[in-house]
């Protein structure tokens, strides 16, 4: 499954939002440096989906605030 996600970094709170169907925002306080966002984001999206954290990977858009990220179930 491929999933769509909107990153905002240095946000108050955490959060996971789905916006619809494979669409997800997702709030993260990690700043977007050296993969620190990234690394938050796949660890929030992994309890929010219920699957584990290596299940995950960022196929398009690892610097940028829109991403597509593969879940392997």
């Amino acid at each position: 499954m491929i999933i769509k996600v909107k990153v905002k970094p240095r946000s108050k709170s955490e959060s996971v939002k789905k916006l619809g169907e494979g669409l997800y925002e997702v709030r993260v306080k990690a700043p977007p440096e050296k993969g620190k966002a990234n690394e938050r984001l796949l660890e929030l999206l992994s309890k929010h989906l219920g699957v584990p954290r290596s299940a995950l990977k960022i196929l398009k858009g690892l610097t940028s605030k829109e991403k597509l990220i593969k879940v392997e179930l």
